[in-house]
C-alpha cells in the first residue's frame, strides 16, 4: 500500500536528548532517534542536518514517512512525527508570512531568507500556547509524557483490545532552538519543554477529519487504497472495524484498576475524539493515535455504570456513522444486501466472540452489550442497549 497525501520533505538532525518506549528498546529502526524539521525552520537551527527524507503531510502538525516502516503482528506501521510545525497561522486561515515571523521573533533577515525560497513550504513551530499543554505547531513534553505512559501500558499496540498507534520516542528540541521558537508568539507564551513525538501508524486514514482520505468523506477511495477487492475482504474489514470500535467505546473498563479507598481508576478521553484522533489499518482495525488525550481518572464504584454510559455515548454516533458508510460501500460494490439490524448483530457476534470484556445478551426485543471489566468484578457489569427490534 502506498500512502496518499501532499508530499513534504523534512531535514533530519541529530537528537540532543531522547526518551524511548521501554517496549521498543529492542527494535532497531535506523532513522531513529532524530529530530525532523522542515526547511523553513533551518534558519533557526545552529547544527547542520544529516540528510533529507520524503514524508507526506498528516494533520496540522504531523508527517508520515513514505519509506520507514516496521511490521508488528502482521500489520505494517509507518514512522510518524508529531510537532514539525504548521503551515497556517493560529488565528487566521492564512499561511504563515515570513515577515510576520520576523516581527514576532525579532530576528532580522528571516523574511529575506524564506521569502526568496518559493519552493519551500512556510511551516513553523511557534511559542504560542495552544491546547493548554502544547505550543502551536509543536508538541509539549507534558502531553508527550502522558502519551508515552499510555503506550508503555500496552502490549506494543494492544491495551486489552483497545488498539494504540504506539509512541516510540520523545525527542527534545535543543535548548538554543527552543529559545528562538519561544520568541514567536502572538498572545501567550508556551513555558514548557518543546519536544517531538515519534510514533508508528498503520495509515493516515481517519474516520472523518484531519486527513485527505476518510471513511466519512470518501469511503470509495479508502476501499481502493486498502485494496478491498472482494466481498470476503470487505466483510473481514467490517469485523475488525466493529471489534476495535467496541473496544474504543469501552476503554475505561479495559484499563480498570482497583484503589485502596474503594474507588476504581481507568482511562477516559479528554479533548480527543474518534472522528479525528484515530486511524485505520488496511484490515479495518481502529488505532487511537493521539494518546496525549487519554486521562487517568478515579471513579466511585457506584458511579462506574454512569461512566460506562458516558464513554459509550461519547463516540457511539461517530462509530455507527462510519460503520454505515463501510457497509453501504460493501453493498454498492458486491451486492448481497441484508437487513441492517441482522447484519450488524451478526458482525457483533463474530467480532466479540473472544472479547475479554464485552459479551452480547438478548432480552426480548433488545440486544445488549454486557460490558464487564478486566478485573472480572460482577458488581461492575453494565448492560448497554445496542439494537432494538
Amino acid at each position: 500500500m502506498e500512502l496518499l497525501g501532499r508530499p513534504l520533505i523534512l531535514n533530519r538532525y541529530a537528537a540532543s536528548s531522547i526518551r524511548t518506549n521501554k517496549n521498543f528498546l529492542e527494535y532497531n529502526i535506523p532513522q531513529l532517534p532524530h529530530m525532523y524539521l522542515p526547511e523553513s525552520m533551518s534558519y533557526f537551527v545552529n547544527s547542520t542536518f544529516i540528510d533529507s527524507e520524503h514524508f507526506i503531510e498528516d494533520d496540522n502538525r504531523g508527517a508520515i514517512s513514505r519509506s520507514t516502516s516496521i511490521d508488528i503482528d502482521g500489520t505494517k506501521f509507518y514512522l510518524s512525527v508529531k510537532g514539525i510545525g504548521s503551515t497556517v497561522q493560529p488565528f487566521s486561515r492564512k499561511n504563515f508570512d515570513p515577515e510576520e515571523i520576523r516581527l514576532l521573533s525579532g530576528i532580522s533577515g528571516v523574511d529575506n531568507l524564506l521569502g526568496s525560497r518559493k519552493d519551500v513550504s512556510q511551516r513553523f513551530i511557534t511559542g504560542e500556547l495552544w491546547l493548554r499543554g502544547s505550543p502551536y505547531g509543536g508538541q509539549g513534553l507534558e502531553h508527550a509524557t502522558n502519551a508515552l505512559r499510555v503506550s508503555e501500558m500496552a502490549d506494543l499496540t494492544d491495551l486489552n483490545g483497545f488498539r494504540v498507534a504506539p509512541l516510540i520516542n520523545i525527542v527534545e528540541i535543543p535548548e538554543d532552538l527552543e529559545k528562538k521558537i519561544k520568541k514567536i508568539f502572538w498572545y501567550r507564551r508556551f513555558r514548557g519543554k518543546i519536544v517531538q513525538e515519534v510514533r508508528l501508524v498503520p495509515s493516515n486514514v481517519r474516520i472523518f477529519f484531519h486527513s485527505g482520505s476518510t471513511i466519512g468523506n470518501n469511503v470509495r477511495s479508502v476501499f481502493d487504497l486498502f485494496k478491498i477487492e472482494t466481498e470476503d475482504k470487505a466483510y473481514e474489514f467490517l469485523v475488525n472495524f466493529v471489534r476495535s470500535g467496541i473496544a474504543f467505546l469501552t476503554l475505561f473498563t479495559r484499563s480498570l484498576r482497583s484503589n485502596e479507598d474503594d474507588t476504581v481508576s481507568g482511562y477516559d478521553f479528554y479533548d480527543v475524539w474518534l472522528d479525528k484522533d484515530a486511524v485505520l489499518s488496511p484490515e479495518g482495525t481502529i488505532y487511537f493515535v493521539d494518546l496525549e488525550g487519554l486521562e487517568w481518572i478515579r471513579v466511585k464504584r457506584e458511579d462506574v455504570a454512569e461512566k460506562i454510559d458516558d464513554q459509550v455515548y461519547r463516540s457511539l454516533y461517530e462509530f455507527m456513522y462510519a460503520y454505515e458508510q463501510i457497509e453501504r460501500e460493501r453493498v454498492r460494490r458486491f451486492g448481497n444486501k441484508t437487513d441492517r439490524k441482522i447484519q450488524f448483530e451478526h458482525l457483533l457476534r463474530e467480532a466479540l466472540h473472544n472479547d475479554e470484556v464485552v459479551q452480547l445478551e438478548r432480552s426480548g426485543e433488545t440486544l445488549y452489550l454486557s460490558i464487564g471489566n478486566i478485573l472480572g468484578e460482577q458488581s461492575l457489569i453494565k448492560k448497554f442497549p445496542i439494537i432494538d427490534w
